[in-house]
């Protein structure tokens, strides 16, 4: 079953791929692999079986099942950077639940916090002794001085393209074409041949959300200008770098210009971390010097623990206080009862005291450049057309050259066969990276020995392929 529910931007073609210069056939390949896994995964595969008796889709989420293995991997545990099954086949895992665990599966400190906190209690609607600690923190870290809490990124966004449009009094939010900001409605709509559409598969979805939501491609100034032109945008949603349709870098110049245009549009900048975070331990915006109006940041932050926050400057925040005061009193539609939990805060004062340090970030980034470097020999040695592109620690594998500078770009050559093909070698070899595009992290108890497994694996792969 290859990647189709969360699938976050739909490819085109096989241009990058350039699948005429290798000799094997893929359908063959799969056929193979997804046959050798059936055969060493019997109780995984006799759980799924039992599974789609008690929930929709035969797992508790049906993400769970975008794998490119032909039945979900059953997980017994995760001990740091590694992956146990119950079938007792270990993996090294640079997946790292597509963020949530970046920092390793069971850390000790996060762990201690929890477990000392879920005695206490986990959750009274009321603030505990560490929520002055953890928001001094985030400003410390992140450079803004006024915090919220949400259960997730999808939360945390929502909330903060409402109190945009309340605080501007404008309709409009503008998104890159080929983004994912979790489950805003906002954020689903792309462009096909130049036009804003819905993105296809949409559930559900009775709104026309062209009428609110501007879409332009990255990288491309001058649609941005000419978007925001109308001056109708309250904000513009963006990852500092495009993660979720394939790793699209900034060009040059790129946020300079982003955020001189917001300013003279007044139009707010919200800027989603919960991936870029991988940059460094104040994110893409301390290590780049970004001044965004909103930052918001989610999976990570609480080793796992469901949470998310977003900051606001001083002055947005007085804004913010004007629109509660020009609305009046009533439901604002913002928050929800498990936000700011007891177990939650407990977790994220262990993360960012104790597990997102200065030290663990060096490690990782020398781990993701290690990384690099031996995916970039391999693609030399076997004169491959693909590249490599990265931030912090999250590496992306693109099977075109040079990389695709936008989405419309990168449909092209994002191949979901080859893909699927890929992820399932790797799944066979021992290796799990993030089931969407060929995503990789390396986190601070990633080894080097494990990495130099994922990148012969995938010199593995590219050999068979050329058999």
């Amino acid at each position: 079953m290859g990647p189709t529910h969360k699938a976050r931007d739909d490819g085109e073609g096989r241009d990058g791929w350039m699948i005429a210069k290798l000799s094997r056939s893929l359908d063959t390949l799969l056929a193979d692999e997804r046959a050798r896994f059936l055969a060493e995964h019997p109780r995984s595969v006799a759980m799924a079986k039992a599974a789609a008796g008690v929930w929709r889709g035969g797992a508790p989420m049906h993400w769970m099942n975008d794998w490119a293995s032909p039945s979900p991997i059953f997980v017994a545990q995760g001990v740091g950077a590694q992956v146990t099954d119950v079938d007792g086949k270990l993996y090294d895992d640079f997946c790292l639940g597509d963020t949530p665990a970046m920092f390793g599966h069971g850390d000790a400190s996060v762990a201690a916090a929890v477990a000392d906190q879920i005695k206490r209690g986990a959750g009274f609607m009321l603030p505990t002794a560490s929520a002055e600690i953890v928001g001094k923190l985030f400003d410390e870290r992140f450079g803004l001085p006024l915090w919220q809490t949400a259960t997730t990124a999808s939360d945390a966004n929502r909330a903060a393209i409402r109190w945009a449009r309340a605080v501007t009094q404008r309709p409009v939010v503008l998104v890159f074409d080929g983004c994912y900001h979790g489950m805003v409605e906002d954020a689903f709509v792309a462009l096909k041949d130049g036009t804003a559409v819905m993105k296809p598969g949409l559930l559900g979805q009775v709104h026309d959300l062209t009428a609110t939501t501007r879409v332009v491609p990255f990288n491309d100034l001058e649609a941005l200008e000419a978007a925001l032109a109308p001056g109708d945008v309250a904000a513009v949603l963006a990852e500092p770098v495009m993660t979720n349709c394939g790793m699209i870098l900034p060009e040059p110049g790129f946020h300079d210009a982003l955020r001189k245009l917001t300013r003279d549009a007044g139009t707010l900048l919200i800027l989603d971390e919960t991936h870029t975070i991988s940059t460094g331990p104040g994110g893409y915006t301390r290590t780049f010097d970004l001044t965004p109006d909103v930052f918001v940041l989610g999976k990570a932050v609480a080793g796992g623990v469901p949470a998310a926050v977003w900051g606001v400057t001083a002055e947005l925040s007085t804004r913010m206080d004007e629109a509660r005061l020009r609305i009046g009193p009533g439901q604002s539609g913002i928050g929800t009862t498990l936000s700011g939990n007891a177990l939650a805060m407990a977790a994220m004062r262990a993360m960012l005291s104790e597990v997102m340090t200065d030290a663990a970030y060096t490690w990782m980034l020398t781990g993701a450049d290690r990384l690099v470097a031996g995916l970039k020999a391999v693609i030399a040695a076997r004169k491959l057309p693909w590249s490599v592109a990265h931030v912090g620690a999250r590496v992306e594998l693109v099977f075109a050259n040079p990389p695709p500078k936008n989405a419309a770009e990168m449909r092209k050559v994002l191949d979901r066969e080859a893909v699927e093909a890929l992820h399932l070698w790797l799944i066979n070899r021992g290796v799990l990276i993030a089931p969407f595009h060929n995503m990789m992290l390396v986190s601070p108890v990633t080894e080097d020995a494990a990495i130099d497994r994922l990148v012969a694996a995938v010199d593995g792969f590219a050999a068979a392929m050329g058999e």
